[in-house]
């Protein structure tokens, strides 16, 4: 994905506004997250929307890591989560029927119990749109 792509008919992506350079608290790791997920999230999760429970959270996750009044520590631990989401290979491969998504379920699971108090209704309300537009609802 690149910088200014339109990814939702209400917002338009630029990497430079997720996260802060000068405020990372562990900089290149927090950029290669930022570059991983401005590159495979909304793909991912266009494709994986329909299937997957934990699909809104996802996405109010992402909204949340966006927003410059996001705590740097919580973007932080939002952007591993959704890094971790969008690797192709993780603990249990996506592929396996029934099983693929568990281990990121788990992560944005124990994520929310985390950090959740972060999360706003704008951020949820946003993800609920984008939901039922990729479910085609």
């Amino acid at each position: 994905m690149s910088r200014g792509e339109k990814v939702s008919p209400d917002v338009t992506f630029d990497a430079s506004q997720v996260i802060s350079k000068d405020r990372a608290l562990v900089p290149s790791v927090m950029r290669v997250n930022e570059q991983r997920v401005a590159k495979g999230f909304w793909p991912k999760i266009a494709r994986v929307a329909a299937h997957i429970p934990f699909a809104r959270d996802a996405l109010s996750v992402w909204y949340c890591a966006k927003d410059d009044d996001t705590p740097i520590a919580a973007k932080g631990m939002m952007l591993a989560a959704l890094a971790y989401f969008v690797l192709p290979v993780d603990a249990i491969p996506d592929l396996i029927a029934g099983l693929g998504y568990t281990d990121d379920a788990a992560v944005f699971a124990a994520l929310m119990a985390v950090i959740g108090r972060n999360l706003k209704p704008k951020h949820k309300d946003a993800a609920a749109r984008d939901i039922e537009r990729l479910r085609g609802d």
